[in-house]
């Protein structure tokens, strides 16, 4: 594939873009002109080292994409290369979408973030009454992961995955400790199914990804035909295999059960950038560290971790891991830089993936601890 064409990703330059560039050249800016050379050498260097198949990046500078291309392969039996609409899974990266979904819910007043969760699922136990919507969006209601003898190969009706989660006893009282929860956004879900009177997937269709213009974001379908859907593997034995199945319900939860592009994830970047989903006001809790009753915070909003680093400087990010996909949104705040990834390969760390291009595109984003 000519060198040019593999570099662009198919996306070309807008005039926008080319203006930017320039302008960030001519600001004295920490990069030089080399530094897409560096992101794509380092990005190909990574992905021989660790058998990644394929990967897809995207970088944006305040709102702009300035590098977006796919690297390798987004199925190794076609040998069909990943492109800008390359469709991935995004693991949980998809929860920063249910949390914006329960955010219009509570912008048009149909539920609280205090609200107990039991208002909305009344059938759950009388544990749950001690459970808000605020501490199931910020990992802190003590429900815990799906629990080791769950079967994800039954296909599960929502309210069958509502009895289990019911039966597994809170691991601390809701409030008091920080811990990640897949249950707790299934949970979140059917309680948006509820309110709205909708499927979950379909509110985001309606309220988020066609006002936005993600033309190609929408809930997993393994049955469907969907365009250019790459394939998840995983590294057993040193060598390639097909994700894990699951059953096809489990791929319809709100934990993070999404098909997203790289097109679609630069919409969302710009929407977050500009606020034109959300109010201000809904965005700052959102992008909050979560105030624990011990009075400590932990860094961790609603489906974000935001991180303050020790010089003061602001990022909010995410990663996912699903059926041998992997997906990354990195956002340096006060640079208005963003790194977005997705690679089709279980054993890939996509934060750290995505930090360690954020560096070649500028050294200065990265703390020393995200250093080989």
């Amino acid at each position: 594939m000519e060198r040019e064409k593999k570099r662009s990703g198919g996306w070309g330059w807008s005039a926008g873009a080319v203006l930017l560039v320039l302008a960030l050249h001519g600001a004295g800016r920490a990069w030089d002109g080399d530094w897409m050379a560096r992101v794509d050498a380092f990005v190909e260097k990574e992905r021989a080292r660790q058998q990644i198949p394929g990967l897809s990046v995207a970088i944006l500078r305040d709102g702009e994409v300035v590098h977006a291309r796919g690297y390798g392969l987004a199925n190794l039996e076609h040998a069909a290369p990943v492109h800008r609409g390359t469709v991935f899974q995004s693991g949980s990266v998809g929860k920063q979408f249910t949390a914006a979904a329960v955010m219009l819910l509570v912008e048009d007043g149909k539920v609280k973030l205090d609200d107990s969760i039991r208002r909305h699922l009344p059938e759950g136990p009388a544990a749950w009454e001690k459970i808000t919507i605020r501490h199931l969006l910020t990992h802190t209601a003590g429900t815990t992961d799906y629990p080791a003898n769950f079967d994800f190969r039954r296909d599960y009706t929502e309210a069958e995955l509502l009895a289990q989660a019911a039966t597994i006893p809170l691991a601390f009282e809701p409030g008091s400790e920080w811990r990640y929860s897949n249950l707790g956004y299934v949970l979140l879900g059917i309680m948006i199914g509820r309110v709205s009177g909708a499927f979950y997937g379909e509110l985001l269709r309606t309220r988020i990804f066609e006002p936005l213009g993600m033309k190609t974001a929408r809930i997993i379908s393994e049955a469907e035909i969907v365009p250019h859907r790459s394939s998840g593997y995983r590294l057993v034995g040193g060598r390639w295999q097909h994700q894990a199945w699951v059953a096809p319900s489990l791929n319809t939860t709100a934990d993070g059960s999404l098909y997203l592009t790289l097109d679609d994830m630069v919409q969302w970047e710009r929407a977050l950038l500009k606020g034109t989903l959300l109010r201000p006001e809904s965005l700052a809790q959102t992008w909050t560290p979560v105030l624990l009753t011990t009075g400590k915070r932990h860094p961790y909003g609603f489906g974000w971790r935001v991180l303050e680093l020790p010089d003061g400087r602001r990022r909010i990010q995410h990663g996912g891991s699903w059926q041998g996909f992997k997906s990354a949104i990195v956002r340096f705040v006060d640079e208005k830089v963003t790194v977005i990834l997705f690679a089709n390969l279980a054993e890939v760390n996509p934060e750290q993936l995505a930090l360690e291009i954020a560096g070649q595109f500028d050294p200065r984003l990265i703390p020393k601890e995200a250093g080989r």
